[in-house]
């Protein structure tokens, strides 16, 4: 920087700003295609089948959607707060900006915005990522920003996440994120198995395997959740405000997808019990009016045919 005259950091390059999480929306085109495609056979299904195949499609598909996405989502713990602080490290100058913090299961996400976007002669816009998953060095991430010049709220928020910090924030959520990953997959597993079986003679198999979709969805939100509670509150100061986080949307969308599973598979589990012919009509397995194929049927023998061959005794009238 004094080789070019500069006394502050400066960010070199174009400025990440990405308005829509692109995990999500790759996911929901996928599972979008897929019930389109469905949607498009129904008029080829007659009757009350049309509208038992369109619930469960959705349905399905929506468990699977929801499962395989919030294990990408960076919105498990969400904070944002509006702050009056500096801008530059050996400045002075203070900016009014609006200030977020987003924790995922592989890391953490920080958006910085101006209020008003210009200030300082500059577009106060930022959105940086920090990852901790396997494979990548947070530490080289949090280096990489500090050579790039990114605004002190930016480094340090970054900051309180990096190993050495003596908040312990980066191993309590990097071990809560990787084991709550791992039961996410399982889920995702189960309800694959859970669809194969509902769509064969087993029904019974495939609620046991909705209850298991549904038990470790809820088990990532346990995981998940020990981060906070094994972790020591540490404050987020940024000027005269504090940062403080709650439960994000992706947190919820686990718990309501998890106890869904739950409900769904109990529901299976019971009506394979009470009422095996009803959930055989719901999953159009019922073989009330279907012709046995390959069974020849009953035979009978005209009333006039049955008595011949055989001596019937007269009366003398």
């Amino acid at each position: 920087m004094p080789a070019f005259g500069q006394t502050f950091p400066f960010y070199t390059g174009p400025k990440p700003v990405f308005p829509v999480d692109t995990t999500w929306a790759v996911t929901a085109a996928v599972f979008l295609t897929a019930l389109v495609t469905f949607i498009s056979i129904l008029p080829g299904i007659r009757g009350k089948s049309r509208l038992f195949w369109l619930l469960r499609v959705v349905i399905s598909l929506y468990i699977g959607a929801a499962t395989l996405a919030v294990n990408f989502s960076g919105e498990w713990a969400v904070g944002r707060v509006s702050a009056n602080t500096t801008y530059k490290a050996f400045s002075a100058a203070r900016v009014s900006v609006d200030i977020g913090l987003q924790v995922g299961l592989s890391g953490v996400n920080i958006t910085l915005k101006g209020t008003p976007l210009h200030q300082l002669n500059e577009t106060i816009d930022y959105n940086e990522r920090f990852n901790w998953r396997s494979g990548e060095n947070y530490e080289a991430a949090y280096e990489a920003g500090l050579e790039k010049g990114l605004p002190d709220p930016v480094l340090y928020l970054a900051e309180k996440f990096s190993p050495p910090s003596p908040c312990g924030l980066h191993q309590q959520y990097r071990l809560a994120g990787h084991y709550a990953s791992a039961t996410l997959w399982m889920a995702f597993l189960c309800w694959l198995l859970a669809n194969v079986l509902l769509s064969m003679p087993a029904l019974v198999y495939g609620g046991h395997m909705l209850l298991a979709t549904g038990t470790f969805l809820l088990l990532s939100l346990l995981f998940f959740s020990m981060a906070t509670a094994l972790t020591p509150p540490c404050l987020l100061r940024l000027g005269p405000a504090t940062l403080q986080t709650h439960r994000g949307t992706a947190f919820w969308l686990t718990l309501f997808t998890g106890l869904l599973c739950l409900g769904l598979g109990l529901a299976v589990t019971v009506l394979h019990r009470k009422r095996p012919d009803r959930l055989k009509i719901f999953f159009n397995q019922s073989e009330v009016g279907r012709p046995e194929v390959g069974r020849p049927g009953p035979r009978y023998r005209p009333v006039v045919d049955s008595t011949r061959g055989r001596d019937i005794a007269l009366s003398e009238s």
